[in-house]
């Protein structure tokens, strides 16, 4: 039973909810002559409807034209999304840490459980490992984050979905030459040539790269990030558009690794490994193009085709000791040989990861309207296919450590899924919308074991074969019940399923270092209850949600930088999300946010050691329970420019016994800029600071390290500036 004091955070959560409900109303009555509200158009739900009709908890964020910052991640871009934890680790080697209500936070490098696509290309693998390292925020138009239970559109690994958009070539041709510096010797310079066509048929253009280079905010962070976009578009007389997108990444980034608490508080500069004797480091080469395809056949029916390819190659030398032979371990108390140890032991797979891996995929799509009075029918297939060959070496030889040396994994994996799909939105009443989906979710995986070796000592383990295969696959049904309460003001109700299998990734280590085809899918219900409005006051979003979910993945160590995961029975998220932005007068816009989430274990996970077991009601690793957020900007299309705006990070516990946190933080950035513009001519300079008081603190956390080495300390205050120089010929 629960006590008066855990339903307060829920109380308060509906008084919220009520006086947003009143707010609008009193609004509504309020606005005698109510001004023309902008249509904000929603792509992620797939129904072509405005963002005020659409069921769902989506956010459509456009990157500003006279942007003031480096334009190195979406830290940068993607801020105030209630929901959305978007954590900044100060690692290039490890991407931005990102989960959407709790789901993902369990990931120690890249994105799992939410699905990411560029150009309605995946960023996303089949098994739900995806990475932003490859998004361009020189050419990017704008970002749509869609959370909640209609996220399940998606498919495996759903539990939110981030879509981002290149600009389109517009009116003449032009080039902007860019260069930005900042704190830690930051360097970043651009091109980007653009234009749009003349005549029908012919490409309009948006091609982009740069270069980034830092020293790192600590010891041992120096990253190099070359990043190449490039966008075709073709209007053709039939009514069809063609997208032509092609997209280059390379990064060499070390990486300083997380810290104890006493080494964050001795000097949070520091690399974990004083003497840096393992030079733990990463490269990452990808390269992949893809086309969409979308031709109106009549009023009535539409169709949609994508097609991708790509290539990806990473090399990751972690810091993991040799360990010592059974030989000179010696017995234990029991007279038996004690095992070897790190990668002494013929079990373990080295300390360099080394994969390349081909894939591909393509998406079709049938719209239909109308075809029934007021009606919207979608089908649609969705077909991924990735081919692995990972290959695992010892990190050292008889000169040291940080070097290639001998083979200790060699294997094939092969990943694919074919998720078919429907859609329906019907307006039965004048008010009343009923939306609905239905996807086949279905990932299958397979490994094959080319490294076998005979154990050395009697206590050791053969490295036998490891090879496998499993399926996994979910019916994942979801609907949405909408009424619009007024023409600017929306409410609705929404259930989906939720599926989410293990990566390959998370799948490759297990206790006794072999594939671990023993985890299973979760599997989660959904349930939100949202309002939205659009109103002379600005736009506002209030949405209370609970997720159940079952298997949930959990991390179940992390040693050396190596992570190994388990299944937890039950785990529940629940809270309260809410928005506001408006512009205030003229050029003037402000915005806030504020978030609660209550994510705990919901069933005890028990161990044979008491101290390692998980109580009910402990909170899950990696997720703040609140968020804040508030800005203020001034943006003219030219001359002076300014904002500022206010991060608030509630505590985030690092382990799944809340044994310790990183505790909460505030922090303010401001900035300022100059736009000048003479006829063909644009000239732009900016000028920013972050985390203007200096707050120490931990920009995130890895969830269960074995080491205690949990904290990744943020950046104290820091600065960038930089201009831009364009000509339209």
């Amino acid at each position: 039973m629960q006590s008066k004091a855990s339903n307060f955070p829920m109380q308060m959560a509906l008084l919220g909810l009520t006086a947003s409900i009143c707010q609008c109303l009193y609004a509504e009555a309020g606005s005698a002559e109510p001004a023309v509200l902008p249509v904000i158009k929603i792509e992620a739900a797939r129904t072509d409807s405005a963002w005020l009709n659409t069921p769902a908890s989506v956010f459509r964020t456009a990157q500003p034209e006279n942007r003031n910052d480096l334009g190195v991640n979406l830290t940068e871009t993607l801020k105030g999304v209630p929901g959305l934890q978007l954590n900044n680790r100060e690692n290039y080697a490890q991407d931005l840490q990102l989960s959407m209500r709790g789901f993902g936070a369990r990931s120690t490098f890249g994105v799992r459980g939410i699905r990411l696509y560029v150009d309605g290309i995946p960023a996303t693998m089949p098994d739900g490992q995806g990475q932003t390292s490859n998004i361009d925020l020189s050419s990017l138009s704008h970002i749509e984050v869609l959370g909640g239970p209609f996220s399940s559109l998606y498919g495996n690994s759903s539990g939110g979905a981030v879509l981002t958009s290149t600009k389109e070539g517009a009116g003449k041709d032009s080039i902007e030459l860019g260069y930005a510096g900042g704190s830690h010797h930051k360097s970043r310079a651009d091109v980007i040539l653009q234009g749009g066509a003349d005549k029908a048929g012919e490409p309009s253009y948006v091609v982009s790269s740069s270069y980034f280079e830092t020293d790192g905010y600590r010891d041992h962070s120096a990253a190099r990030k070359v990043l190449s976009n490039a966008k075709l578009t073709w209007d053709l007389d039939d009514g069809s558009k063609v997208n032509w997108i092609v997209n280059h990444v390379d990064i060499n980034a070390d990486d300083p690794q997380g810290l104890t608490r006493a080494q964050w508080q001795a000097n949070p500069k520091q690399v974990n490994d004083a003497k840096n004797i393992y030079d733990v480091r990463k490269e990452i080469n990808q390269t992949q193009t893809g086309l969409t395809w979308t031709k109106p056949l009549n009023d009535q029916h539409e169709l949609y085709a994508m097609a991708y390819a790509g290539q990806r190659e990473v090399t990751q030398y972690q810091s993991i000791p040799k360990g010592e032979y059974s030989i000179d371990l010696g017995v234990d108390k029991d007279g038996k040989p004690i095992p070897s140890t790190g990668q002494r032991n013929p079990r373990h797979a080295g300390g360099v990861i080394d994969f390349s891996r081909d894939y591909y995929g393509t998406d079709l799509r049938w719209t239909g309207r109308e075809l029934l009075p007021n009606t919207r029918l979608i089908a649609g297939l969705a077909f991924d296919f990735m081919n692995e060959e990972r290959k695992g070496y010892e990190n050292f030889d008889a000169a040291g450590y940080g070097v290639k040396g001998a083979l200790r994994r060699d294997e094939s994996n092969r990943l694919w899924n074919l998720d078919p799909y429907l859609q329906a939105s019907w307006t039965f009443l004048p008010a009343w919308t009923v939306d609905a989906g239905l996807r086949y979710s279905n990932v299958h995986y397979q490994s094959k074991d080319h490294y076998q070796q005979k154990a050395l000592y009697p206590a050791d383990k053969d490295n036998g074969d490891d090879s496998g295969k499993t399926d996994y696959d979910k019916l994942l049904p979801s609907a949405a019940l909408s009424w619009a309460i007024s023409p600017h003001l929306n409410s609705y109700v929404s259930y989906a399923k939720g599926f989410e299998t293990p990566t390959f990734t998370e799948m490759a280590y297990s206790a006794n270092d072999g594939m671990n085809f023993s985890l299973q899918p979760a599997s989660s219900d959904n349930y939100e209850l949202g309002l939205k409005a659009q109103n002379a006051w600005g736009n506002f979003t209030a949405a209370l949600f609970q997720s159940k979910t079952q298997n949930d993945i959990v991390s179940a160590g992390n040693i050396d930088g190596r992570s190994t995961f388990r299944n937890a029975d039950k785990t529940l998220r629940q809270g309260l999300e809410l928005s506001w932005n408006k512009t205030l007068w003229r050029e003037l816009t402000a915005q806030a946010s504020y978030s609660y989430l209550d994510a705990v274990f919901d069933a005890e996970i028990p161990n044979s050691d008491p101290k390692k077991a998980v109580a009910k009601g402990n909170r899950i690793p990696g997720i703040a329970e609140n968020q804040a957020f508030a800005a203020l900007g001034w943006q003219p299309e030219t001359g002076f420019n300014a904002g500022m705006d206010v991060r608030y990070m509630d505590k985030i516990y690092v382990d799944d016994a809340n044994s310790d946190a990183a505790p909460s933080y505030t922090v303010v950035s401001a900035n300022a800029g100059y736009v000048w513009k003479q006829q063909d001519w644009k000239v732009r300079t900016y000028v920013r600071a972050d985390n203007l008081f200096d707050e120490n603190y931990a920009g995130s956390v890895i969830v269960n390290d074995g080491n205690g080495r949990f904290f990744e300390p943020a950046d104290g205050v820091n600065w960038s500036a930089g201009f831009s120089i364009s000509k339209a010929f």
